[in-house]
């Protein structure tokens, strides 16, 4: 391609962007665009939230057990779910196997901070944030599912699996929260005080 046929076909190409920066970048001393559309304030459809529909999405677990719901889980019945609902993308048994690509991260490993890949027992730090996750997040083909004894027992079934917490424990709202993760110790509050926080 010659300089010519370049510079012929370059021309129309400034020009455009040219005229794009003053449609849109009111210059000094113009008065600046608006919007010509009359919209209206309200366009008449949808209605407030209810109560009952705002406690439906309300489930969300703080690190210290706040919103955990009633109910109550086990290993055993946690193993049987796991391998319906979970199996498919976290593998059979959560980990991660030489040469084999999950669909899901894994989630089960050594608990040691510099273990890979980063799993429930090396990375979390509270075993709360696991149940918050799973109920509102899982399984991947069908969020928000599990019943709340169902997303306790998983939860008890990895925290087992993980080597956290033994396999007689019924995991509640009530012993959940005291669970302290081992990787728990890796992380800090950001407790800076003075200038702009941000949280």
């Amino acid at each position: 391609m010659n300089k010519k046929t370049v510079l012929i076909l370059a021309c129309p190409l400034v020009l455009l962007l040219m005229s794009l920066k003053t449609a849109f970048i009111p210059s000094q001393g113009k008065k600046p665009l608006t919007d010509s559309l009359k919209r209206p304030a309200k366009f008449g459809f949808g209605r407030p939230a209810t109560l009952q529909e705002i406690a439906a999405w309300d489930i969300d677990v703080r690190p210290d057990g706040k919103g955990l719901p009633a109910g109550q889980g086990d290993v055993k019945k946690g193993k049987l779910l796991y391998a319906q609902k979970c199996a498919i993308c976290h593998g059979v048994d959560g980990t991660e196997k030489p040469g084999v690509k999950l669909p899901g991260n894994a989630l089960v490993g050594d608990t040691l901070a510099t273990s890979k890949p980063k799993t429930i027992g090396n990375y979390w730090p509270y075993a709360t944030t696991l149940f918050d996750y799973m109920r509102r997040a899982m399984p991947y083909n069908l969020p928000g599912s599990l019943s709340n004894n169902e997303v306790y027992s998983i939860t008890a079934y990895l925290l087992n699996a993980n080597k956290i917490i033994k396999a007689d424990v019924v995991l509640d709202a009530k012993n959940l929260p005291k669970i302290v993760m081992p990787a728990k110790k890796l992380f800090i509050m950001d407790d800076r005080k003075g200038g702009p926080e941000i949280k």
